[in-house]
């Protein structure tokens, strides 16, 4: 590198940088805007929001923690009691989307560990193969052949024909 600088190419800048002093005696108009607009509109607009806030913060509602207390079953409700049905209808249709974000945590966690594991999954995956296995036989038990506009009434009487065909093969078994 060499020694001698080109001076002209590569000014130096000033050693002190001067301060502008007033010449005048006469105040800053902008000075009395800037205070008037602060006090006019921005403190009083200010104070508002911040009373909001402390206001919504003491009030907080989460919306996605919201719980639903337990109704009846559609079993319990008395013969012509509307409201029974429409509650138990929702309760139903809240448990099957549970149930349906179960099944796809469940299948989630087991494709996880299927691309963790590579070609070692069926050995170092069977738990999450077992486990995905006994929801999908639940989930399928339970909702399987309602189709997208089932209700709570079809899957109750799904459950009672099952129920019964399960009867009916014990006692079969049981009399030779």
């Amino acid at each position: 590198m060499p020694e001698d600088h080109d001076w002209e190419a590569y000014k130096v800048p000033p050693t002190r940088t001067p301060v502008s002093e007033r010449t005048t005696s006469v105040p800053n108009p902008v000075d009395y805007f800037q205070s008037a607009f602060n006090y006019v509109l921005d403190t009083p607009v200010t104070f508002i929001r911040d009373w909001i806030e402390r206001w919504q913060n003491s009030n907080k509602f989460y919306y996605y923690h919201q719980k639903f207390r337990r109704v009846p079953d559609l079993s319990q409700c008395l013969e012509g009691d509307y409201l029974c049905y429409y509650e138990a209808e929702a309760q139903w249709r809240r448990d099957r989307m549970v149930d349906q974000e179960i099944v796809e945590i469940v299948r989630e966690r087991m494709a996880a560990c299927k691309q963790r594991e590579g070609p070692n999954q069926f050995q170092n995956c069977a738990k999450e193969m077992e486990l995905l296995a006994q929801v999908t036989k639940a989930y399928q038990d339970r909702y399987g052949d309602l189709g997208y506009h089932g209700n709570a009434r079809t899957c109750l009487m799904k459950q009672k024909h099952r129920m019964m065909e399960e009867r009916k093969a014990a006692q079969e078994n049981q009399c030779p």
